[in-house]
């Protein structure tokens, strides 16, 4: 049992009675990562309008994409040690600034070229959203909540991926192409205003009790030890969570950048009649990602260990993208979008899942570094199969190939991962 919890030294005398304030700060979170995908997902859906107009071959729009994933995997190998040092307060508001301006900035670009270096730019800003979070909820939860918390925020992602083919279609076809990129970027810099008046450590606010303090600090004691990052790539559980993201992240950035453009070439839907197939897939991947997490939090209050209902959750999230494969031979549209939305909801359960193994195994001072480590794996994939894809659809006018890759890599991913780090459990641990 962990020991009693001192809450004199807090500095917050007069706390309520009780509280569940860390459901607000996931809320905070949550939008931040709503705002985040909306921004990127907007050149996705004016992709084959955009490409007619300024003659953008499918290979340069594999290089545009590529920019966005290669200057995120760099700005992560920056961003997780910015976090932990600045901390998530600062850290967060920055980068959703930046982002935002960046997405806006895109509404000038007129050639692959103009593209390519804001798709960059909007890449590197966006890039600390994930340690961020990550570092967030390892702070605001404990271990046994952090699953689901993890798979709400991952949702985040999903609620941009709906919202955004509900307002890019209207904007650019009202209002012109520029203004989809003005009017999603605009819409993150409302979230400053809530996050800097709302934000505070939980010893420090004023909103949180004294049960849920203890509630949030309630698993055994941790190492108080931030790893250098240097010293990351000395340990095997860090290679695992990098090597799961390297597999797997290219194929949602994959599954983001390229359905929009599949979806038009193979069954014909243009920016007025693709909005609610991809509001259907992405709604399905916002189920799988809270399932996801719901189901090793669950299995976990049963009784198993954090490994088992890591490694369980992971494994079945993997046979669920399986039958991907086949979506190049599927005629009918339904069906098709039933079979994308599995892919996606399967790869958004097994990333909620991949996310907490690195708060369960790493002390929370190095969890955003870990985070931004795995991130920046998870990109240069990204980056690269992003112009792999290119090269394949433009070479055999079809998507056969991608989607075999994206139908194995989370089953190679999962294994990858049960060798590295045989036991998810915290570092040092004898257990």
């Amino acid at each position: 049992m962990p020991s009693p919890i001192d809450l004199s030294d807090t500095g917050v005398p007069d706390r309520p009675r009780s509280s569940r304030f860390r459901w607000v700060i996931l809320g905070l979170v949550f939008l931040a990562t709503t705002v985040n995908y909306l921004d990127r997902m907007v050149m996705g859906i004016l992709a084959p309008d955009l490409q007619r107009l300024y003659l953008i071959t499918d290979v340069q729009y594999g290089y545009i994409q590529s920019a966005f994933a290669l200057s995120y995997a760099f700005g992560q190998l920056i961003a997780g040690g910015l976090i932990d040092r600045i901390g998530v307060r600062l850290g967060f508001a920055l980068a959703l600034l930046a982002w935002s301006l960046a997405s806006i900035g895109h509404a000038v670009a007129r050639s692959p070229l103009g593209f390519g270096i804001m798709r960059g730019l909007l890449g590197f800003a966006e890039s600390p959203n994930f340690p961020a979070a990550t570092k967030t909820l390892s702070e605001w939860f404990p271990r046994r909540e952090r699953a689901f918390a993890f798979g709400f925020v991952n949702a985040g992602t999903n609620m941009g991926a709906i919202l955004a083919p509900m307002i890019v279609p209207w904007l650019a076809s009202t209002y012109g192409w520029q203004w989809a990129f003005v009017g999603t970027g605009a819409i993150g810099l409302a979230w400053l205003l809530v996050w800097f008046p709302l934000y505070k450590s939980p010893a420090e606010h004023p909103r949180v009790s004294a049960a849920e303090l203890a509630l949030i600090r309630s698993d055994p004691p941790e190492p108080h030890t931030r790893i250098p990052w240097r010293r990351l790539f000395s340990y095997r559980e860090a290679w695992a969570f990098a090597v799961g993201k390297f597999l797997t992240d290219s194929m949602w950035w994959f599954f983001m950048t390229w359905f929009p453009k599949f979806l038009n070439k193979q069954h014909g839907l243009n920016l007025l009649t693709i909005g609610l197939p991809l509001i259907v897939i992405y709604l399905m991947a916002d189920v799988g990602s809270i399932a996801g997490g719901w189901l090793s939090s669950a299995l976990i209050r049963r009784g198993a260990s954090v490994n088992r209902a890591r490694k369980t959750a992971l494994f079945i999230c993997a046979l669920g993208v399986l039958p991907v494969i086949a979506a190049q031979s599927i005629s009918q549209l339904w069906l098709a979008v039933l079979v994308l939305g599995l892919a996606t909801a399967s790869h958004q359960g097994f990333s909620s899942n991949l996310y907490t193994l690195v708060s369960d195994m790493f002390p929370k001072e190095s969890v955003a570094s870990v985070a931004g480590l795995g991130g920046t794996a998870g990109y240069v994939g990204a980056s690269l199969f992003q112009v792999f894809v290119g090269y394949m659809v433009q070479g055999s006018g079809n998507y056969v190939v991608p989607f075999l890759c994206a139908g194995v890599s989370y089953l190679v991913a999962w294994l990858a991962i049960h060798l590295l780090a045989p036991r998810i459990q915290p570092l040092g641990s004898d257990r």
